[in-house]
């Protein structure tokens, strides 16, 4: 086994800090324990750089940085957050814990293969991550437990995008088994044996207690009889110990992802811009994407929530700004629906500066898969980000989809649907079509004489009477016909009866057209009209 960790130190300050691009952090901005005298509990570079630090006093802060921005510490988003990013690890391998109160662990050894190795995976992790907003650190280990130690301490894996596998002293702390063979260790023992016990997740008593007798590191206490230190220090520290080195099956209860996505993102100053807001709201795709990877699903509709200014709404009676929509099929690619949210952003009018973001999923619908297309880029769904696009820029009701309609009269044929109707989306619709043509084509082949009722891309608005189209010119340019006659004779039962023989002609300036004669009322005096262009 391989557990991956994922330790986040600075949570309570990534919560607010994320919402705003490394560009926008120009002002010190830190976070505050509150209370009567309250206490920095982190702060960004900027702040740093002004003589900021931890458990420094707010006035004393406001001093060395009088445009502090301050916000105070969220202790529900942290743990939302966590569980976020929880869910977010969900699409890499389903065996995911929370390390409460700022830690997740995944066990990715059975994923290695499905990625391409340790390296592959590892930079996978890292840019997501990256994407979400988070400063992590990472360690992996044969447990989870000797994982989160190794996060937690100095010595650990700082890895970069390139998926380097080196701690702070440069040594190899984690192997590849598909690449170095199995049964290599995962952590050298110097690494985990130097650690000290106080990052242990252990009762301070019996910390303290061995700590007066000199033990002060896990190798120390690795190297006591079990009995002695059992009677010393509690059977629950040997059990912590054993789950650090894999004796001891795993405690941590696995993490289930919620059956609907709601992510919240804290800005860390009100923004009165919609285009600042573009940043944040990608942060919540993000994770999303990452929450319907793991659970094989794509969302077919979207509410993007504004909340403003606490004061300004109590003041003014502004309530939260709320957009929704849905999209013409199920999705999860970050970049479309980051598109889709942008587009959609720019039609909302802000009345009042906005605080804090929620993205939540209203539908969601299993994500087939797809074949692949013969060439790069092709795509059966192309045309769906086109029309979610479309529809997230005109809104909901401006654009449509034509539906075939089961009617024989070629005007009738096909209905104006509005796109959230058509759940399976228009993927399906094509399918159906394609279906019918493929019956048709077969019968056509069983029959004595080719049957396939060819049709136009583009019919007229109303059949045009041919006689307006050759006037004088009627023998000097003849119509060819190529095709027919096809007999359509329908609709007696409401009035709009047609009885009309339909031909594939050319006209004299070589386009295929659709024409009919209209037989209403006799054989012989029927009149010629246009009805669609072929090309």
């Amino acid at each position: 086994m391989i557990w991956a960790s994922l330790f986040l130190p600075s949570l309570p300050l990534d919560v607010f800090a994320r919402g705003h691009s490394p560009a926008d952090a120009v002002k010190p901005f830190a976070v505050t324990s509150g209370g009567r005298t309250p206490r920095v509990v982190d702060a960004n570079a900027v702040a740093r750089d002004a003589g900021i630090r931890p458990g420094q006093l707010v006035s004393a802060s406001l001093a060395l940085a009088p445009d502090l921005v301050l916000r105070e510490r969220d202790p529900a988003a942290e743990a939302a957050a966590l569980e976020a990013v929880a869910s977010w690890a969900t699409q890499f391998t389903p065996t995911v814990a929370v390390a409460a109160p700022n830690a997740v662990l995944a066990e990715i050894g059975a994923s290695l293969r499905l990625f391409g190795g340790l390296s592959h995976l590892k930079a996978r992790l890292a840019s997501g991550v990256h994407d979400l907003g988070y400063a992590p650190r990472w360690a992996f280990a044969a447990t989870s437990a000797a994982a989160l130690l190794l996060a937690k301490s100095r010595v650990r894996d700082d890895f970069s995008a390139n998926g380097r596998g080196k701690n702070a002293e440069g040594r190899k702390v984690v192997s590849d088994p598909n690449f170095e063979g199995e049964g290599r260790k995962l952590v050298s023992d110097p690494d985990l044996e130097a650690l000290p016990l106080s990052l242990a997740e252990a009762d301070p008593d019996a910390i303290a207690t061995l700590a007066a007798a000199g033990i002060t590191t896990f190798g120390a206490a690795f190297a006591l009889p079990r009995a002695a230190l059992a009677r010393r220090v509690g059977t629950d520290f040997v059990d912590l110990l054993d789950r650090i080195r894999g004796l001891a099956p795993e405690v941590r209860p696995l993490f289930v992802p919620p059956p609907r996505y709601m992510g919240k993102l804290d800005l860390p100053a009100p923004v009165a811009n919609v285009e600042a807001l573009a940043f944040a709201v990608n942060r919540l795709v993000f994770e999303m994407a990452g929450w319907l990877t793991g659970r094989r699903l794509g969302v077919t509709a979207i509410s993007l929530t504004l909340a403003h200014e606490r004061y300004v709404g109590v003041a003014t009676g502004v309530r939260a700004t709320r957009a929704s929509f849905s999209l013409a099929a199920p999705a999860r690619e970050p970049a479309h629906l980051v598109s889709v949210l942008r587009e959609r952003l720019t039609r909302v009018v802000l009345p009042a500066p906005v605080e804090s973001i929620t993205l939540a999923s209203e539908a969601i619908a299993p994500l087939g898969s797809e074949n692949l297309g013969l060439l790069p880029g092709d795509n059966d769904r192309a045309a769906v980000p086109l029309l979610d696009r479309l529809r997230a820029r005109l809104g909901d009701d401006a654009v449509t989809l034509v539906a075939p309609h089961a009617e024989h009269r070629p005007e009738r044929a096909s209905r104006e649907v509005r796109i959230e109707t058509q759940h399976a989306g228009p993927r399906v619709q094509r399918q159906h079509l394609q279906k019918s043509r493929t019956a048709a084509t077969a019968t056509s082949a069983n029959a004595s004489a080719p049957s396939f009722a060819w049709r136009p891309i583009w019919l007229l608005p109303m059949p045009e009477p041919l006689v307006n189209f050759l006037g004088h010119r009627l023998e000097a340019q003849p119509w060819i016909l190529r095709d027919g006659p096809e007999r359509i004779e329908s609709g007696w039962w409401d009035g709009a009866d047609v009885r009309r023989d339909y031909f594939i002609g050319e006209n004299p300036r070589g386009e295929t057209v659709w024409i009919y004669r209209d037989h209403r009322y006799g054989i012989d005096d029927g009149e010629w009209f246009l009805h669609g262009l072929f090309a």
